[in-house]
C-alpha cells in the first residue's frame, strides 16, 4: 500500500551519473543527498496523528527538499533548455526568465536556451513567433521591468504538437512558468514525453498572483501585489475621509482565493469591510452589507470597502449563461461596478446621496516590477528549478514549505485550490482588524 509520503514522490528520468559542474565552485556541504526531505506538517498534533497510524516515519507526509545535488543527469554543454511563460502577467516574470538563464549558463554550462514566445502557443505546430535564443546578454536588465520578455497567452494547445516541437528542437529541460492551468499543461507534456520515451524534464515555477497552489506557501509576485494593493487602499482611505459620507471602494484580484484582499486589508489597517470569495456576503436585510455601511457612515462619516474579484459571484452569475475564457476559466461578472451602483442606489433611495470613489488597480498591480522580497524569491525559486531539471527530475514544481525550498509533484500542487479558511486564523485576523462583525454578520 502506498504511504502518504509516496504521494509526494518526484518522478525522475533516471539515476544521475554525472559529476555536477557546481562541485568545482562549492564544498561538499553545499550539496544535498538525494533523499533529503522536509516534514510537510507543521504542528505537533498533526505529527502525532500521522505517527499514531502505526506506519512509523513513512506515514508522515514529507516533501523532497530542493537544492543542488553533487551528481546530475544532464551534461549542460550538450543539451538545449527551454522556457515558457503562460497565463496572466505577474510581478517577477522577467526576474525568473533572467535567473533561469544565468543559472543554466554560468552554473551548468548550458549554451542553447530557447524562450518560446506567447505561452504554450509558442510550442504549438503554428507558433505566433519563433523561439527566442536566450543568453546573459539577451536578458541583461530585464528584471528591472514588469511583464515578460517572452510574452504570454491563455488557452490549451495540442499536447502532441507541443511535444513534437520540443523533440524537434532537441529540448532536454523545459521550465514552465505559470499557475494551475499552466502546470496541468506542463504535466501533460511530461507524461506524453515519458510515453514516447523522450529524455525531457519538465519543471514548473509557480506563478499565480492569487497564491492559490497547494503545498506552496507563497507564489512569486504575491508580496508585490499586496504591497501595491496597500497603496491603493491608502488612497481610497484618503479620498473617503476627504468628503462627507465618503466610501472608498477597492476591487482587487482574487478569482477563487481572497489572499490579496485579506493580506492587503491587514497591511493597511484602514479597511472597514473586506469581502472574499470564500465567505458569503449578504447585501440586503438588517444584517446585510448595505445596512452595515449605513451604520458605519452614521458613526464615522466614511468607510473603506475592499472586494476580491471573485466575491459575490454566486449572486451575480447566471448559471444558464456562463461564459469562459480561452483557458476554460469562468468569466467573472465585474462585482466592483455592480457594488458601486448598488451602494449608490441604496443610499439614494434613503434620500442620502453619498460619494463613492472606485478603484480597480488589477492591471496596474500585475504589470509591476517586483518588490525586493519578490525579486529575491524569484531568483531563488529559479535556481532551485534549474537544479531540479539538471538532476533529471520531471513533472514537478518548485515551492517553499516550512522554511525550505521543496519539490512538489504537479498533481499535488493542483489537486485542490488553496483558499482562506473562514474559521481559520487569517480570516479571524481580518475580522479583528476591520471590525466588520460589529456591523453585520
Amino acid at each position: 500500500m502506498a504511504t502518504v509520503s509516496d504521494s509526494f514522490r518526484i518522478t525522475r528520468l533516471g539515476p544521475p551519473a554525472l559529476i555536477s559542474p557546481l562541485t568545482a565552485r562549492f564544498s561538499a556541504e553545499n550539496f544535498l543527498v538525494e533523499d533529503t526531505r522536509v516534514v510537510a506538517v507543521s504542528d505537533a498534533e498533526a505529527l502525532s496523528r500521522a505517527l499514531a497510524t502505526g506506519g512509523g516515519l513513512e506515514a508522515v507526509p514529507t516533501l523532497e527538499r530542493a537544492g543542488p545535488r553533487a551528481k546530475v543527469y544532464f551534461d549542460g554543454a550538450s543539451i538545449t533548455c527551454g522556457i515558457v511563460t503562460c497565463g496572466g502577467l505577474c510581478p517577477g516574470l522577467n526576474n525568473v526568465i533572467r535567473s533561469v538563464v544565468l543559472t543554466l549558463w554560468h552554473g551548468y554550462g548550458v549554451r542553447r536556451i530557447l524562450g518560446f514566445q506567447y505561452g504554450f502557443a509558442g510550442l504549438s505546430g503554428r507558433p505566433p513567433e519563433p523561439a527566442m535564443e536566450l543568453d546573459p546578454e539577451r536578458v541583461q536588465g530585464i528584471h528591472e521591468h514588469g511583464g515578460t520578455l517572452l510574452g504570454t497567452s491563455r488557452g490549451p494547445q495540442d499536447v502532441g504538437e507541443m511535444v513534437d516541437t520540443l523533440a524537434r528542437d532537441k529540448v532536454s529541460v523545459l521550465f514552465a512558468v505559470g499557475g494551475d492551468g499552466t502546470l496541468r499543461g506542463a504535466s501533460a507534456i511530461a507524461r506524453e514525453a515519458m510515453r514516447r520515451h523522450l529524455r525531457l524534464a519538465v519543471i514548473g515555477i509557480p506563478k499565480t498572483i492569487d497564491n492559490d497552489l497547494s503545498w506552496i506557501e507563497r507564489s512569486f509576485g504575491f508580496a508585490t501585489a499586496v504591497e501595491h494593493a496597500r497603496l491603493v487602499i491608502a488612497a481610497a482611505h484618503s479620498e473617503a475621509k476627504g468628503v462627507l459620507d465618503g466610501i472608498g471602494l477597492v476591487r482587487l484580484m482574487g478569482r477563487h482565493s481572497g489572499f490579496i484582499a485579506a493580506h492587503a486589508s491587514l497591511a493597511s489597517n484602514d479597511v472597514n469591510f473586506c469581502m472574499v470569495p470564500e465567505v458569503a456576503v449578504h447585501l440586503d436585510g438588517d444584517h446585510g452589507l448595505l445596512r452595515a455601511l449605513d451604520l458605519r457612515l452614521q458613526a464615522r462619516r466614511h468607510a473603506v470597502v475592499v472586494v476580491a474579484e471573485g466575491a459575490l459571484q454566486d449572486v451575480l452569475q447566471d448559471p444558464q449563461h456562463i461564459e469562459r475564457d480561452a483557458s476554460g476559466n469562468v468569466k467573472l461578472v465585474d462585482n466592483g461596478l455592480f457594488l458601486r451602483e448598488r451602494i449608490r442606489s441604496h443610499f439614494a433611495g434613503l434620500g442620502r446621496p453619498l460619494n463613492v470613489r472606485y478603484f480597480d488597480p488589477s492591471y496596474v498591480i500585475r504589470s509591476q516590477a517586483p518588490a525586493a522580497v519578490d525579486a529575491e524569491y524569484c531568483l531563488r525559486l529559479s535556481q532551485q528549478a534549474v537544479h531540479a531539471g539538471m538532476s533529471g527530475r520531471t513533472d514537478m514544481v518548485v515551492g517553499y514549505w516550512n522554511q525550505r525550498f521543496t519539490h512538489v509533484p504537479i498533481a499535488r500542487a493542483v489537486e485542490k485550490r488553496k483558499q482562506i479558511d473562514p474559521n481559520g486564523a487569517l480570516w479571524r485576523a481580518v475580522l479583528e482588524a476591520t471590525g466588520q462583525r460589529q456591523w453585520y454578520r
